[in-house]
């Protein structure tokens, strides 16, 4: 952006805010109007002012990151080249207490907005294109920088590619970036990384768990917060575990909420007497594989809790974890090392879900992928019960709840005919989704409605006001050959 592509986006915002004035004054001024297509019209006014603001954030922000880097360029410029490091790191900090006084906002927010703003102004143009256009939010912005450290320039370019460049190779198939929701975009956006990092997976995995930890942080009210940074595999077991035991405690005379058990699970065992220093001690073991071989994992836990499990609250023991590991046959050969996909986290270290497997899986399901885009084309089973295959294909094509934003994990999730039975619907994957229990219960008791699906696509969803929403789906990649047979 130059300084007359400045000037248009402040006088067309200007404009902008003054056409949603008059939207704004006519809705208010009709507001007492009867009728339900009055009210309708209404409703529809404040909701497309409420996504029309959202654009003009958006674009805001673009200006501000420009005035952000300009006034840097500015300062550095009058303040000359600098004598020293000490002077250097003088100049730098002037001009973020600047900043930080003009913003009225601390000295780190500055900091942050004006390495913000110069990623964007000089290292990633499509980014600040989009956000210029108002197809991105600002926190989408932040988010391609946070993805974008520490990739050289080709990488940095390749990965905003992907998503906001309909012409690269390979673009992302799901829902256009700024529909995703914050979150779910660092979702993909991590993923793609992982997938396309110059440094193997393997490698800054092994540097990574070196600084595995358990924190703790006292906080309000009688309160302190417990975390732990461990391996991928291990805390979704961990997760998955507490989760199951949870849902086994919950029923009509039980108070407390699925976060609460959780909560109540996770440290009755880690107070345990039945917990002893060294091995894994009440750890799930995990396995399942997919490439042209998948599967999904239930086994005990190891080593304390074992296969006979942890009597937890009321006596009930402690179910067995059930997770899916996808893994491309190549890696799980040893022969690449493609990243494997942890269902609920995203890409890990092949080696991880190869030692997953070699654990031993009770059940696996042969998962046939199309080697052009890495899809997956069919699940074999080894009996008639297809329900049980169709909830793993599901799991597959969805990742989650395909409600826009909802990030539930499929395990969650609750299978539901989109055309119900009783009118006619099929029990076949295209006229199958899987929202979670508080979507599934949108559906049936409001006028939200889920549309078609397809054997690798989710349903969309549409809106009692009309307004169709994307559901996000995986960006499924052809798998990598060996080297050796290229040549």
């Amino acid at each position: 952006m130059d300084s007359r592509a400045a000037v248009a986006t402040a006088e067309a915002l200007s404009v902008s805010f003054a056409e949603l004035a008059v939207v704004l004054r006519g809705g208010t001024e009709s507001s007492g109007s009867g009728g339900a297509d009055p009210l309708r019209r209404v409703a529809d006014d404040f909701l497309d002012g409420l996504a029309e603001i959202s654009r003009l954030d958006a674009k805001s922000a673009a200006l501000k990151a420009w005035l952000a880097t300009g006034y840097t360029a500015a300062a550095e410029a009058l303040a000359g080249p600098a004598t020293s490091p000490e002077d250097h790191t003088g100049q730098e900090m002037a001009v973020v207490a600047e900043v930080a006084c003009a913003l009225t906002v601390s000295e780190r927010s500055a900091g942050a907005l004006l390495a913000e703003a110069h990623a964007l102004t000089t290292a990633l143009p499509l980014t600040f294109s989009a956000l210029q256009a108002g197809t991105i939010s600002w926190q989408h912005a932040r988010i391609m920088v946070d993805e974008t450290v520490n990739l050289d320039p080709a990488g940095a370019q390749a990965l905003e590619a992907h998503f906001l460049d309909p012409t690269a190779p390979n673009p992302a198939r799901s829902c256009p970036a700024g529909e995703l929701i914050p979150g779910r975009f660092r979702h993909k956006a991590r993923t793609w990384r992982e997938r396309h990092h110059p440094v193997s997976i393997e490698k800054r995995h092994i540097k990574s768990a070196a600084d595995r930890r358990v924190e703790y942080a006292p906080d309000r009210d009688g309160m302190a917060w417990l975390s732990a940074y461990l391996p991928a595999d291990q805390a979704a077991g961990i997760w998955d575990r507490t989760t199951t035991a949870a849902r086994a405690l919950q029923g009509p005379h039980e108070g407390r909420t699925l976060s609460q058990i959780r909560a109540d699970i996770a440290a009755t065992w880690l107070l345990s007497n039945n917990i002893t220093g060294g091995g894994t001690g009440g750890m799930p073991a995990m396995s399942g594989g997919k490439g042209e071989t998948g599967g999904t994992g239930e086994a005990g836990g190891a080593g304390g809790a074992g296969a006979t499990g942890m009597a937890v609250g009321g006596g009930v023991p402690s179910p067995r974890a059930q997770v899916l590991i996808t893994v491309p046959v190549m890696s799980l050969l040893g022969l690449t090392d493609e990243s494997a996909m942890l269902d609920g986290y995203g890409p890990i270290p092949p080696s991880i879900a190869r030692s997953l497997i070699a654990d031993g899986a009770e059940s696996f399901h042969r998962v046939l992928i199309d080697p052009r885009d890495g899809a997956p084309l069919e699940i074999g089973r080894k009996s008639y019960r297809v329900t049980k295959a169709q909830r793993q294909w599901l799991r597959l094509r969805d990742g989650k709840c395909p409600f826009p934003g909802c990030s539930n994990h499929s395990l969650d999730n609750e299978a539901d005919h989109i055309l119900a039975w009783a009118h006619g619907g099929s029990t076949g994957i295209s006229n199958l989704g899987q929202p979670c229990h508080k979507h599934h219960r949108l559906r049936h008791t409001t006028a939200w409605k889920p549309t078609t699906a397809t054997k690798n696509e989710p349903p969309g969803w549409i809106s009692p006001t009309g307004r169709h929403y994307q559901s996000e789906h995986p960006d499924w990649e052809p798998p990598t050959w060996p080297k050796s047979w290229s040549d």
